[in-house]
């Protein structure tokens, strides 16, 4: 029998096949697949994507077949799955099929199928947990409009209000004015502010001003620093709603984190701070495997196999 797990995202695609044993037999890998389906260039590119994929990580596992007979697939999208999954059963021969999220499978794969919590933190944010028990829960994920708080685009929103208030002569002093300025080639935090209303500063190019806020908090700026420790209590903050809804209260949880936001020092450990003082049996560190391991996990568990890892390519682990 044979298993396929996918890892669809924004920057890349990966594909793993693994044997009912649980041997990673073959990996392929591409571009981004998470194009909008609505539109016929879109659908082109997902399929081209995605069966190329599975074609490289089938010809890497000796599989003389370029598209093969699954036992299940599972399928993570950072876009979501409604839009994908009819186009995934005219695609794939498999016998069960689940399309997920990208939350969903690093989650496996942080927590190697077995019981956990993640909190990824990198423009945006989410936590997502599964219990002893086998219960799932999650938080936040609601998009910048309504969530996202302790995310790229949050601390960078958050300096550039400092730097407003700074402009406007009632704010703390801090050197986040100056550094913004400086950074994105403006004269003055107002006309820096407006651009960012408009199409030249979409989300991800806001949120990559985060690193600065670190950089200067380093370097022992106050409102830095606030920023930074506000968003680590704000991660918290979905953390522990996953844990209480899976963990009873007492119990240890791990918690891995993932995303460019946790490489802040003073974010990660003010976080850290936080859930061991909760419980000093939580635990904190990395993910176990990465997301596309995690569907295969996935596709074992639908496809009624009980299985672990093996072989698994070291970008995946």
């Amino acid at each position: 029998m044979l298993f396929l797990g996918v890892d669809g995202g924004q920057s890349s695609t990966t594909a793993l096949i693994a044997d009912e044993a649980g041997r990673v037999l073959g990996r392929g890998s591409d571009g981004p697949c998470n194009h909008v389906q609505s539109a016929a260039e879109g659908r082109e590119k997902f399929i081209r994507v995605i069966g190329g994929c599975v074609r490289k990580a089938a010809q890497a596992a000796g599989i003389s077949e370029a598209m093969p007979a699954f036992r299940a697939a599972c399928l993570g999208f950072s876009g979501g799955p409604a839009d994908k999954e009819p186009i995934l059963r005219e695609m794939l021969r498999v016998q069960e099929l689940l399309v997920t999220t990208d939350a969903a499978i690093a989650l496996a794969g942080a927590c190697g199928g077995g019981a956990g919590i993640i909190t990824i933190a990198g423009t945006g944010h989410i936590s997502m947990g599964r219990g002893p028990d086998g219960r799932v829960a999650r938080a936040g994920g609601w998009g910048y409009l309504f969530s996202d708080e302790g995310g790229g685009f949050w601390i960078a929103c958050q300096a550039v209000r400092a730097a407003m208030r700074v402009h406007e002569n009632w704010g703390t002093p801090t050197t986040l004015h100056a550094r913004l300025l400086r950074e994105t080639g403006f004269d003055d935090a107002d006309a820096m502010m407006h651009a960012m209303y408009t199409a030249d500063w979409p989300r991800k190019r806001v949120a990559g001003l985060s690193t600065l806020v670190d950089e200067e908090a380093e370097n022992g700026d106050e409102e830095a620093r606030d920023i930074l420790v506000r968003g680590a209590a704000e991660l918290y903050r979905i953390s522990s709603i996953v844990r209480s809804n899976v963990f009873n209260e007492g119990e240890p949880a791990r918690l891995s984190p993932i995303g460019s936001t946790w490489k802040s020092r003073l974010l990660r450990e003010s976080f850290v701070e936080l859930w061991l003082k909760a419980n000093p049996r939580n635990a904190f560190g990395p993910p176990a495997m990465g997301p596309a391991a995690g569907a295969l996990l996935e596709a074992f568990r639908i496809g009624g196999v009980s299985s672990t890892l093996h072989n698994v390519p070291e970008g995946e682990k």
